[in-house]
């Protein structure tokens, strides 16, 4: 195991990441993340450099963490050789199976091998596998229809957390909270807001550099704004750099069609996200 500190190292590794897209996007999306100012404070961990076989990245061992925190305590994986990955899930001190975590990757034996590493460790492993898709660039968004309403173009704030906290699938409970105001802090997001300045739509960015959490309120449904939204936050984070990637239920029908609507190009590869949860918390953890 190596932990890859160093900046003209971490630079080079993202650009080595490029030749492997897609199933390199999540690790991809993290270390360009590590590569400006780190805000979520992730490490990458690699099997050897610079001939790697496998990568992971994980949360700095010295960052502030929560045992029940499956949000933050997050792992994005990457592998040429999954014997080599195998091999990192196995060292001691690479991943830390004492606390309640996800693993996060786009590539099909992801699941298979961890979880017959976790089942040696008697951790439970729930799976949750969805569509993966890019946006191509995107060089205009109609904002036209906003031109006579007071309805405001804008970014999501602090204030936000609790709506997004109970809006989102994932959340209702502290840790979720907690995490939405580190993603709201550390990445680029988009709302669009009433004249009384109440979120109607928006959509985040999370430590992967994906975009998450679009929603709509119900009562704003069908007006365009989640299309405006999806585009803008493209726009923000095509002009930094980022790929513009998303993942999607297979049955959430309506944004499959919204998603084929501004051309986005479904991957070849699905997104596996793992929840791992050692014996101590069983029937503590959120999904």
């Amino acid at each position: 195991m190596q932990v890859l500190n160093c900046s003209t190292k971490l630079l080079l590794l993202e650009k080595m990441l490029k030749s492997h897209f897609p199933e390199s996007l999540k690790v991809y999306g993290a270390v360009m993340n590590i590569n400006r100012g780190n805000p979520f404070q992730k490490e990458v961990v690699l099997d050897s450099w610079p001939d790697f076989k496998a990568i992971i990245t994980r949360r700095q061992k010295e960052a502030e963490t929560d045992n029940l925190d499956h949000y933050t305590n997050a792992y994005a994986v990457f592998y040429k050789d999954v014997n080599a990955y195998r091999q990192l899930l196995e060292e001691h001190g690479v991943i830390n199976w004492d606390q309640v975590f996800q693993i996060q990757g786009l590539q099909s034996e992801l699941y298979d091998v961890s979880k017959a590493v976790a089942d040696s460790k008697q951790v439970d492993v729930k799976l949750a596998s969805f569509k993966a898709a890019c946006l191509p660039p995107i060089s205009t968004a109609d904002t036209s229809f906003l031109m006579n309403s007071s309805v405001q173009l804008t970014y999501l704030s602090i204030a936000d957390v609790d709506l997004l906290n109970q809006t989102w699938s994932r959340g209702g409970n502290e840790q979720c909270r907690r995490y939405i105001a580190n993603l709201i802090s550390c990445f680029p997001s988009v709302c669009v807001r009433d004249d009384k300045g109440n979120p109607m739509s928006w959509s985040m960015t999370d430590q992967f550099a994906t975009m998450c959490h679009g929603y709509t309120m119900p009562e704003h449904r069908r007006k365009g704004y989640n299309r405006l939204v999806i585009l803008m936050l493209a726009r923000k984070l095509q002009s930094q750099g980022f790929p513009c990637q998303g993942n999607i239920l297979d049955d959430n029908t309506t944004s499959i069609n919204l998603a084929k609507s501004i051309h986005s190009d479904f991957l070849p590869c699905r997104f596996h996200r793992l929840i791992l949860t050692p014996p101590a918390f069983s029937g503590q953890v959120h999904p």
